[in-house]
């Protein structure tokens, strides 16, 4: 039992052979996969694939890339399109990019907390983006927490131990990608070791971030299992209670799915 938490199936290169990587991702023990949407364009194609395949499923949701061109996005329109469709099991990706800054910070704020307010009202827990911008993210985080809570994680997490130690404290997730197995990347590793393993998921980002020995190829969901077997090796404990201890977070904070 292993689930990749974070996989992007629709964009191109991964729509054109989605059937033969799904076969692959189960060949190698995944039981689940959760399709992430980036822009609105792609939410019927995103769900159209979690409403074919029994271990897919879908999120709704605006890249922070994206953020300046989706300004007609608001959290009205979020819940009504997580809410018609039962595949949909997540808001997002949604947060903050200071690295590239393709979007305007101020814009891509708006679409954050539009999301979050998305997440507080449907219940579906939020998914996050977040580089260099760990203030800024914690901060709303913070502010809107004290709003109302709401289930989330940071998705593919790069950030620091202590951005790490304050969005534990207000009850997040930490899912941890195949940056986890490249050998400059101490820091996440030392982070990986630390999660409270309640709290710890793994993902491919596919089809990004693939892990070693896969690195420099196009990622894909069953490369999850090499990440996976990573932290377990971090964390000094048995490949399969990683898979099932990060199955069942899944399963906990995604609870609109079922195994």
């Amino acid at each position: 039992m292993l689930v990749d938490s974070h996989c992007h199936l629709n964009y191109k290169g991964m729509a054109e052979q989605q059937d033969e990587l799904l076969a692959r991702a189960r060949a190698s023990g995944v039981t689940a996969m959760l399709n992430i949407s980036t822009r609105a364009s792609e939410w019927d194609a995103v769900t159209a694939t979690a409403q074919r395949e029994p271990d897919v499923w879908a999120s709704i949701g605006i890249h922070p890339h994206e953020a300046d061109g989706h300004a007609d996005i608001d959290t009205a329109r979020l819940i009504a399109r997580a809410e018609t469709d039962d595949r949909v099991i997540g808001i997002g990706e949604t947060g903050l990019d200071y690295f590239y800054d393709h979007s305007d910070r101020d814009q891509q704020r708006r679409s954050f907390i539009a999301h979050i307010a998305a997440s507080r009202a449907t219940g579906l827990p939020l998914i996050i983006h977040t580089r260099d911008a760990e203030d800024d993210t914690a901060a709303i985080l913070a502010d809107e927490m004290g709003k109302g809570a709401f289930p989330a994680l940071i998705h593919c997490f790069t950030a620091s131990a202590d951005f790490a130690g304050k969005v534990l404290d207000m009850g997040l997730y930490i899912s941890i990608s195949g940056i986890v197995t490249f050998k400059n990347a101490k820091d996440l590793q030392a982070v990986a070791r630390d999660i409270p393993a309640d709290r710890l998921l793994v993902e491919t980002d596919a089809p990004f971030l693939a892990p070693v020995p896969h690195r420099g190829k196009q990622g894909e969901p069953a490369f999850v299992a090499d990440t996976a077997r990573c932290v377990a090796a971090l964390r000094d404990e048995p490949y399969e209670q990683l898979c099932a201890t990060t199955s069942q977070n899944f399963y906990r904070l995604f609870n609109r799915a079922r195994p």
